[in-house]
């Protein structure tokens, strides 16, 4: 019997209900996957708590995740029983086994192993559009990533230190300081003890970030904007703390014609050929050591209330997965 993590009505952990569930057989232009492990991911926080709103309820939480192919609907030529897949879909994850898009899916490369595809198609795919198309990252640039030693944060400072940046990152303690350091930040700010906006503008003498990286939101703003140079770009692509309040444009104005985005996954990989760009790019970096994938946490997936609890109270650091 296939096992699912639902929501029936949004709320704290105590939402998420580990339950039976049927699943049918693929349909038109479906995948079975039979999974392996499963990401963990501040959205999936986000949907539970109904910041973002899910379509249908029930609905199983989860966004990405790797496995096996275990049949084919009609229509599928492109991959087959026994195909190690990974994938990013909004919802449906956290399960034993699920049918998927197949247009939604990858194939694993012989050296990407389950756990790391699992971790890799949302945050990793996340990091790969925030770094090469929100904002193109080359020599010499500085840039300001925060909860640098999340699991997004850390593939971040990796990646950013391989195309020649000078990386800052925010952290909230002296082991995730050094967590941080150890994946290519080349200065690291414990914002619960220094005001980070005056810290920035310390180590680059006044001459601030060409970009900052904010997936934590409501505590970090407004000092964001204080840490670009004019013209810089703040890109705020996640809400860990709650969303950016509403601002007026004039505060873009204010720290020196600033640009500003609200980007999201879905919008970079719309298509085939660009999810299957960035997925290449991102095993290729992975394969030439260019980055490792942390994943230093790991639960059972009846279990997912005790993660997204650890999740949401910072004790995690780098990937984190559910093991169906």
């Amino acid at each position: 019997m296939t096992k699912a993590v639902r929501v029936h009505q949004v709320g704290g952990p105590e939402a998420l209900v580990y339950e039976a569930v049927d699943v049918p057989a693929p349909g038109q232009g479906e995948v079975r996957i039979k999974q392996h492990a499963v990401g963990l991911n501040f959205i999936d926080v986000y949907y539970r708590t109904g910041l973002y709103k899910a379509p249908t309820m029930p609905f199983v939480v989860g966004n990405e995740a790797a496995g096996e192919v275990a049949a084919v609907g009609p229509g599928v030529t492109d991959f087959h029983p026994g195909d190690r897949v990974a994938y990013y879909v909004n919802l449906g994850a956290y399960a034993t086994e699920r049918n998927a898009p197949a247009d939604k899916l990858v194939k694993l490369p012989d050296h990407i192993t389950y756990e790391q595809g699992a971790v890799l198609m949302l945050k990793g795919l996340t990091v790969w559009y925030l770094l090469h198309k929100t904002f193109k990252v080359e020599q010499g640039h500085r840039v300001l990533i925060h909860a640098a030693a999340g699991g997004i944060g850390l593939l971040a400072c990796q990646w950013a230190k391989a195309l020649g940046a000078n990386v800052i990152g925010t952290v909230g303690s002296k082991a995730k300081a050094d967590l941080a350091l150890a994946n290519g930040c080349d200065h690291v700010i414990l914002y619960k003890d220094e005001d980070f906006v005056a810290r920035v503008k310390q180590i680059s003498r006044n001459e601030l970030c060409d970009v900052v990286y904010d997936g934590v939101g409501k505590t970090t703003f407004p000092g964001s904007l204080s840490c670009l140079r004019p013209r810089g770009l703040f890109v705020s692509f996640g809400n860990a703390s709650g969303p950016v309040p509403p601002f007026a444009l004039t505060e873009l104005n204010n720290h020196g014609s600033l640009f500003a985005t609200r980007p999201k996954l879905n919008d970079y990989v719309a298509t085939r050929t660009e999810l299957l760009e960035g997925a290449d790019t991102l095993f290729a970096a992975v394969i030439n050591g260019k980055l490792h994938v942390p994943i230093n946490h790991a639960y059972a997936l009846k279990d997912a209330a005790k993660a997204q609890t650890d999740l949401e109270g910072r004790l995690t650091t780098g990937a984190a997965i559910l093991k169906p």
